[in-house]
């Protein structure tokens, strides 16, 4: 019975897939790293998981809810995004 009720849920998340090519290797590590710390702090009712392959990243976010999945989102595209914004400034 347990496994039925855990398939149901799975079958309500919500998810969202982002992939992004950097120009190197090395930039895409970069912004993968900046976002560990973000990741280790764990969003409500969400699920995060980055992946690295050379040039590009690939952002998987599950959640319970739309309203959680589009707050986590949002988050983690401006993270990606101040730490472009960064990476030009410095």
């Amino acid at each position: 019975m347990q496994s039925v009720l855990d398939q149901n849920k799975k079958d309500f998340m919500k998810s969202a897939r982002f992939i992004f090519n950097f120009d190197s290797d090395k930039e895409a590590r970069i912004i993968a790293e900046t976002l560990n710390p973000e990741i280790k702090q764990k969003i409500p009712k969400t699920s995060v998981e980055i992946s690295l392959s050379g040039s590009k990243i690939s952002l998987n976010i599950e959640s319970t809810d739309l309203s959680s999945l589009r707050a986590a989102c949002n988050s983690y595209l401006r993270w990606i995004s101040t730490a472009l914004n960064v990476k030009k400034t410095v």
